[in-house]
C-alpha cells in the first residue's frame, strides 16, 4: 500500500487496523489494561497561555547519547508480523525516516541484525535492544551479545513480567526467531509451588541485575518500574535511564497506572537519568501529558501498530508524525517553545 488514509490522527487508524486483521490477532493486541492509563492521560486538564512567543520551537532532545528530532520512541512490541508481513523492519525503517527512535522486542519476529539495519537513521545510530531474562545468565548473556553484535546502542532490560509467553496461539510461521528453544518449567515434584519454586526459580533479582550492568557496554535502561523505591534501587545498580511503565495493564490486574507512578519516580530521581513513560500514549496530547509529569521521552505501542497493520513502514511513520504535530499544536498553544519548558505548571489543577 503506497497511498495514505485520509486520517487526522494516530486514533483515526484504529479502524483500519480492525478491519486488516483476524479477530483473534486484533484482541491479542488490545489486550490489557490500556483504557485505564488512556483515561489517567485524557484526564489531566491543559493550561492554556496565549501571546507567549513559540516561533522557532522545536521538539529536539538529546538522551543517552542520541540527538533525536522527537521525544516520541517505538516500544518493544512482539510479534509484529501478526500485523504486517514487512513487521518489526517496517518499525525500524518508519523510526529512523522519522529520525526517531524503535526499542526492538527480545519476542520480535525477524532478526535482529535485520531489523538493526533497516532502522539504521541518518546519522547512523541504531535502534535499542528490549530484553527479557532468558531463565539463566549463560542464556541471557548469548541474547544481549546477538543484539550488541547487531549494532544495538541501548538495552531495555524490562523486569515486570519476569516469565513471559505469547498470549495466543502464534501461527506457525511468526516465532520468536531470536531465543533459544526454552521449555515450561516442570511442576516441583515434592509439591512445591509451580509459581514460587517453578517460574520464579527463573525469575531475575536484584543480584542479576547488577551482573547484567557488568556485563553491558551500552546504556541500560531498567523498564516496568512503579515504585519508587524500585527506581532507586535501580540506579544504585548503575542504570542509565528508567521507564515507568505498568506493562499495558497486561502483567498484573490491579497495578498502579503508569501516570500516578511517574509523577512520584520523577521527583525520586530527580533529573539524575532520563525517564522514559510508557503505557496509554494516544497522542501526542498524551506524551505532552507525561512529559509535564516528568517524563524525558514517551513510548508509541498499540497506535504505531495500527498504522503498521493499515499501511505498513508508511503507517507506522504517519502515526509518529501525526502525533509530533498534535506535540507541538499542545506545546504551542500552552506557551512551551521547547520540551524543557514543559513543567507541571502547563497543567490545570
Amino acid at each position: 500500500m503506497s497511498a495514505l488514509p485520509p486520517v487526522e490522527r494516530a486514533s483515526d487508524y484504529l479502524p483500519l487496523a480492525q478491519a486488516r486483521l483476524d479477530e483473534g490477532i486484533w484482541r491479542y493486541l488490545q489486550d490489557g489494561d490500556s483504557v485505564g492509563n488512556a483515561q489517567a492521560l485524557a484526564g489531566v486538564r491543559l493550561m492554556p497561555r496565549p501571546l507567549r512567543r513559540v516561533a522557532g520551537g522545536h521538539t529536539r532532545l538529546n538522551m543517552l547519547g542520541l540527538s533525536l528530532a522527537h521525544p516520541l520512541l517505538l516500544a518493544p512490541i512482539a510479534y509484529q508480523r501478526l500485523f504486517h508481513p514487512d513487521g518489526e523492519m517496517a518499525s525500524a525503517m518508519a523510526a529512523a525516516a522519522q529520525d526517531g527512535q524503535m526499542v526492538i522486542s527480545s519476542l520480535a519476529s525477524q532478526a535482529i541484525e535485520a531489523i538493526a539495519q533497516a532502522g539504521q537513521g541518518a546519522k547512523g545510530h541504531r535502534p535499542w535492544f528490549q530484553l527479557y531474562w532468558q531463565n539463566d545468565r549463560p542464556r541471557t548473556l548469548r541474547l544481549l551479545r546477538k543484539a550488541l553484535d547487531a549494532g544495538c546502542t541501548a538495552v531495555v532490560f524490562t523486569v515486570d513480567a519476569p516469565i513471559k509467553l505469547a498470549t495466543m496461539a502464534l501461527p506457525r510461521e511468526i516465532q520468536a526467531v531470536n531465543l533459544e528453544p526454552s521449555a515450561r518449567p516442570a511442576p516441583p515434584l515434592d509439591g512445591g509451588s509451580v509459581v514460587f519454586d517453578g517460574w520464579m526459580a527463573q525469575s531475575p533479582t536484584w543480584d542479576d541485575l547488577n551482573w547484567l550492568r557488568q556485563q553491558t557496554p551500552v546504556p541500560l535502561l531498567i523498564k516496568g518500574v512503579l515504585h519508587a523505591d524500585d527506581a532507586e534501587m535501580a540506579l544504585a545498580a548503575g542504570c542509565d535511564g528508567i521507564v515507568v511503565s505498568n506493562h499495558g495493564g497486561r502483567v498484573l490486574d490491579g497495578a498502579p497506572l503508569s501516570l500516578g507512578a511517574l509523577s512520584r519516580i520523577a521527583a525520586r530521581v530527580n533529573g539524575r537519568v532520563p525517564i522514559i513513560f510508557d503505557s496509554g500514549i494516544r497522542s501526542g496530547r498524551d506524551a505532552f501529558v507525561a512529559l509535564a509529569h516528568g517524563a524525558s521521552a514517551v513510548m508509541l505501542g498499540r497506535p504505531a501498530m495500527w498504522g503498521l497493520a493499515s499501511h505498513g513502514a508508511l503507517g507506522v511513520a504517519h502515526v509518529i508524525r501525526l502525533m509530533r504535530d498534535e506535540l507541538e499544536m499542545t506545546m504551542a498553544l500552552t506557551g512551551c517553545a521547547t520540551l524543557a519548558d514543559i513543567n507541571l505548571r502547563c497543567t490545570s489543577p
